[in-house]
């Protein structure tokens, strides 16, 4: 789909009702969410980035720490509102999209039991260009531990707790 222009971030269409649906599929597909409920492979998910026009991809992968503040750390156990979750992380999508000028993302986070060394999140991203490919991956991780419907228990030898953000 050709659009008219890009101006200060914001799309110009002729025809707002008409263009705004077709937007929407044009959003569609150059944002990918997956539910990762057992398992998250991170090529898997960087496999659906349409890098078409782009001159750069930058990935950040949050894996569970085997030691927190000096202690073993068995798991942590992530519970999430689930209907809420993905159109989260999809509207932040977009959001970096226009803020950023970035032309793809896929992003997913882990539910459930994750073990040491096994990948929490992930987050793809492929722009024309380095910096805002660099810029726009920061926000999202900042803006899905900010925004995103998750919650964390730590869990090790000493017990279980609770704790704030994805950190």
């Amino acid at each position: 789909m050709d659009w008219p222009s890009l101006r200060h971030g914001i799309l110009i269409v002729e025809d707002g009702f008409k263009d705004a649906a077709g937007f929407a599929d044009y959003m569609q597909e150059r944002i990918f969410i997956q539910e990762a409920p057992e398992s998250l492979n991170v090529e898997e998910l960087r496999s659906n980035l349409d890098t078409e026009g782009c001159g750069a991809i930058v990935s950040f992968v949050g894996i569970t720490r085997g030691i927190d503040a000096g202690e073993e750390v068995l798991r942590l156990e992530f519970d999430a509102w689930q209907e809420r979750l993905s159109e989260t992380l999809h509207s932040l999508a977009e959001g970096a999209i226009g803020k950023f000028k970035m032309h793809s993302v896929a992003m997913a986070h882990r539910t459930g039991s994750v073990g040491p060394g096994e990948n929490i999140v992930a987050i793809h991203v492929a722009s024309p260009h380095r910096k805002e490919a660099f810029e726009g991956c920061s926000w999202l991780i900042d803006e899905l531990k900010r925004q995103a419907p998750l919650w964390k228990k730590e869990v090790k030898p000493s017990g279980a707790s609770w704790k704030a953000g994805l950190g």
